[in-house]
């Protein structure tokens, strides 16, 4: 069988599309969707990503600013930092790069932002509200792989999904967002981790396998049954062995699963371009959030 490319930079391209009007209506009221990145440290993959972040808000007109700060920053002044942003008008998104330094606690600095300019979708309101089957900011990630679903018109209802990671960042919320009574979800969803036991069985079962556990080219062609969906989150650098370079590869090992499942993310150019769509639409979500438009 044709394995089918499900492409990120395809639907984000579609994104970016949809989203014009929404920024036009915004500047018809003077009102440019802005953004600001607190970057902690010179971590390299972290620069990587805030710099194609704030191209993309560029090419699109909007507002974004990179705020770098040191590695050895308290984490009372980080989070000073993050309430002079909440309490700017002008700032509708506020996004703290992570991983953060160790001496810094994470869960600390998500809890000082403002839920209303949790852009990221990592404070516990946010995430309390996607529980509840009502959500508010949903994680960019998560939220980018429902997108590729309904884009290509893959509808979960009655299948079996099974999420192989367990983090608050894309596993728990995405095991949530497949699961809810919506179109496109209401699946039976599985949430395997390092604790799970016969998780092979678990995968080969699955109509859906969504890959978030940062394992490279973890899952093979005997893990799975035909046809079956692959979406790969995975981001991993390794060698490459025929020129000595390092190169980018996903969680699945994609080239021994081509010809027998039905559908895969490629890794680059899946899950990735989504990740910053989904960016860019909260952040013009919670710039209309700020406004009444009924005046």
């Amino acid at each position: 069988m044709k394995t089918k490319i499900l492409s990120g930079k395809e639907v984000s391209a579609s994104v970016y599309s949809d989203i014009k009007s929404r920024i036009d209506t915004l500047r018809s009221r003077e009102i440019t969707p802005n953004l600001s990145v607190l970057l902690v440290g010179n971590n390299p993959a972290s620069e990587v990503y805030v710099n194609s972040k704030s191209k993309r808000f560029s090419k699109l007109g909007l507002l974004s600013e990179t705020i770098k700060l040191p590695e050895d920053i308290s984490q009372d002044h980080l989070i000073s930092k993050i309430e002079e942003l909440n309490e700017d008008n002008k700032i509708h998104g506020i996004l703290v790069q992570l991983p953060l330094t160790k001496h810094i606690d994470t869960d600390s600095i998500i809890k000082a932002i403002k839920p209303q300019k949790d852009v990221d979708g990592f404070h516990p309101y946010n995430l309390g509200t996607l529980l509840m089957g009502k959500p508010q900011f949903i994680p960019c990630t998560p939220k980018g792989i429902m997108r590729i679903f309904e884009y290509y018109q893959i509808d979960l209802s009655g299948m079996h999904v099974v999420v192989v990671g367990r983090s608050n960042i894309v596993g728990r919320p995405i095991s949530i967002l497949t699961s809810l009574k919506n179109k496109f979800s209401n699946a039976t969803t599985t949430l395997c981790h390092s604790g799970s036991e016969n998780m092979i069985q678990y995968l080969q079962d699955a109509d859906i396998i969504i890959l978030a556990l940062g394992s490279p080219e973890f899952l093979k062609e005997n893990h799975i049954k035909k046809g079956a969906i692959i979406i790969d989150v995975g981001i991993n650098r390794i060698n490459d062995q025929s020129n000595g370079n390092k190169k980018l590869v996903g969680d699945a090992d994609q080239k021994s699963l081509m010809g027998k499942a039905g559908a895969i993310s490629p890794v680059p150019g899946g899950v990735g371009p989504m990740t910053i769509a989904m960016l860019v639409e909260n952040t013009i979500e919670a710039a209309e959030k700020s406004v009444d438009f009924s005046l």
